[in-house]
């Protein structure tokens, strides 16, 4: 997942998009560029499982076509639109038991150095983390 992010970062669509979806926002308000792209990506694009019994991975150009992908496009996605207006993110896979990965979400660093949650599977607020985490791996982009 970092290699096809690092990889579509640099896309002219993807750094588009993220460019055209933080214009209104004032210059250097970096929480609010983070908090509109992940609700661009919570919001338009629809949780879809994966084909069943296979693990698919597709490009975030592909889940904007598309308009839908599993946990792991809409991570790939919100983590290659923030990085390509330069914030950090990172991957993180987890599940309810313990040595088990059933999920994956993203995280953006904060400019005071803090990893927030942009869980986009979920209607839920900017920063919040799933619950119930009893394994967790994590992959810095």
């Amino acid at each position: 997942m970092s290699s096809v992010t690092k990889k579509y970062k640099t896309s002219p669509a993807i750094r588009l998009l993220a460019q055209r979806l933080v214009k209104r926002v004032r210059e250097k308000n970096f929480d609010e560029e983070k908090k509109i792209i992940y609700s661009f990506v919570r919001d338009k694009i629809r949780y879809v499982k994966d084909v069943r019994g296979v693990e698919t991975i597709q490009s975030p150009v592909a889940t904007l076509k598309i308009g839908a992908g599993d946990c792991d496009d809409q991570s790939i996605l919100v983590a290659s639109l923030l990085e390509a207006i330069g914030h950090k993110t990172r991957f993180v896979a987890c599940g309810q038991i313990e040595g088990v990965f059933s999920h994956v979400f993203t995280q953006v660093l904060s400019e005071s150095g803090r990893w927030e949650s942009v869980e986009c599977t979920e209607k839920w607020h900017y920063g919040k983390t799933p619950p119930g985490i009893k394994a967790k791996m994590i992959k810095v982009n």
